[in-house]
C-alpha cells in the first residue's frame, strides 16, 4: 500500500509499505479518508527528528522511518475480536494520543501526560497519510451521519484549541483574546465564540487575519500597525480581558497577553515555543495573574468535541485552505505550509 513516510529532516516518501496483515484483539483495521498536516509534522519536517524516535520508543517499540498522519478520519474496515465501541463500516476520528494506563499520571486520569506517551503517526507503527492503518479501538470515535469526512479529520486540532479555551477557564459574557489565527488560533475563535464570550483577536499575517475575518466572530487587530494592549483597554472600560489564549507561540504575542489581562485573569499557553520567551514574572504577582500551560487534550474529549461539530454545528471547517493527493504532499502541503508568507492555514491529504 502507499503511505507518506518521514525519514529525516526534509525527506518524506511516498513509499510503497506492508498493509497491515492481520489486527489484535483491541485494535481496528482503518482505511483514511482524510489526514490534516500539524505543526508538529512540520517542526518534523523542517528540523526533525524531534518527536518521532530514532532508536525504539519505550511505550511500543516503534521507531524511524514513521508513516506521518495523526489528524485523521476513515472507515472501520476490521475489528478484533473484543471491540465492541464501532463494527465495519462506520466512520470514526481517531484520537491519536497512546498511553501506558498504569503511570502516576495514567492514574490520576491525565494520560495525555503519561510518562510514556506515543502517538499514531509520530510514534506508533501506523499513520493516517496511509491507505490502510491500525489503531486501538479506544482510539477511535463513531463518526454521526451530520458529520463530512473532511470534519471528522479536524477533530483532533478542534481539540487541542478547545483545550486552551476551556483551560483559560472562558465563559459566557468573558471577554477572550485569542493571539495567533493560524489553525489552532481559528478553532479556538470559532470555539470561544460558540461559549458566548465576546472575541478579540490579534494576527500579524494578512492571510491569516482574512481567515479570522470570514470566520465572523470577533475584532481582528494587526499588532504591527496597532496598540493591541490599548485596543482592548478601549473596548473593556480599561480592564482588559478576562482570559487569552495564546497560540502562536510567539514572545510578544505572550507579553502582549500578559499587559491584556485583566488582574485576576488567565492567559493559557497553547501554541509552542520553539525558543525561550522573556516575561516580567512580576507582573503574575502584582496582578493576580494565572500563566498556564496547555498540552494536548483530555483523551476522553472526541465524543463532546464530535457533538459540538456534527450535532451543535461548530463550523470548523472554515479552516481549511486546501485539500491535496498524498503524492503532493510536500509540494504542497509541506513547503506551502512553511512558506513565510504563510498563505495556507490547515492542509487536508487526501489519503488514498
Amino acid at each position: 500500500m502507499k503511505a507518506a513516510v518521514f525519514y529525516d529532516a526534509k525527506d518524506i516518501r511516498i513509499d510503497e509499505v506492508a498493509a497491515p496483515s492481520s489486527v489484535g484483539a483491541t485494535e481496528v483495521r482503518l482505511r483514511p479518508f482524510w489526514c490534516g498536516i500539524c505543526g508538529t509534522d512540520l517542526h518534523e519536517y523542517a528540523v526533525g527528528p524531534i518527536v518521532i524516535p530514532s532508536k525504539p520508543h519505550p511505550l511500543n517499540g516503534s521507531h524511524s522511518p514513521q508513516i506521518l498522519g495523526h489528524e485523521f478520519s476513515g472507515e472501520v474496515l476490521e475489528i478484533g475480536k473484543n471491540v465492541t465501541n464501532v463494527k465495519v463500516g462506520d466512520r470514526v476520528s481517531v484520537m491519536p494520543l497512546l498511553f501506558c494506563g498504569s503511570c502516576y499520571y495514567c492514574q490520576r486520569g491525565l494520560n495525555h501526560l503519561c510518562r510514556t506517551m506515543a502517538c499514531v503517526g509520530l510514534s506508533y507503527q501506523w499513520g493516517g497519510i496511509a491507505e490502510e492503518t491500525v489503531v486501538p479501538a479506544q482510539a477511535v470515535a463513531k463518526l454521526p451521519d451530520s458529520m463530512t469526512d473532511e470534519q471528522g479529520a479536524l477533530v483532533e486540532p478542534t481539540a487541542v484549541a478547545a483545550y486552551g479555551v476551556d483551560s483559560a477557564g472562558v465563559r459566557p459574557g468573558d471577554t477572550v483574546l485569542i493571539t495567533g489565527a493560524g489553525p489552532i488560533g481559528a478553532l479556538a475563535s470559532l470555539y470561544a465564540h460558540s461559549l458566548g464570550a465576546t472575541v478579540f483577536i490579534s494576527e500579524v499575517n494578512p492571510h491569516r487575519q482574512a481567515l479570522a475575518r470570514s470566520l465572523d466572530v470577533g475584532e481582528i487587530f494587526d499588532p504591527t500597525t496597532t496598540d493591541v494592549v490599548g485596543e482592548i483597554k478601549d473596548r473593556t472600560g480599561g480592564v482588559g480581558v478576562d482570559a487569552v489564549v495564546e497560540c502562536s507561540g510567539n514572545e510578544r504575542a505572550l507579553q502582549t497577553a500578559l499587559s491584556a489581562v485583566r488582574k485576576a485573569g488567565t492567559v493559557a499557553q497553547t501554541g509552542l515555543h520553539t525558543k525561550p520567551a522573556s516575561i516580567d514574572p512580576m507582573v503574575l504577582s502584582e496582578f493576580d495573574i494565572t500563566l498556564r500551560g496547555t498540552w494536548c487534550y483530555p483523551v476522553t474529549d472526541w465524543p463532546r468535541i464530535i457533538d459540538l461539530i456534527g450535532n451543535k454545528g461548530l463550523p470548523v471547517e472554515a479552516v481549511v485552505s486546501a485539500k491535496i493527493s498524498m503524492n503532493d504532499i510536500v509540494e504542497k502541503g509541506f513547503e506551502v505550509l512553511l512558506s513565510p508568507t504563510g498563505e495556507m492555514a490547515k492542509v487536508l491529504v487526501k489519503a488514498q
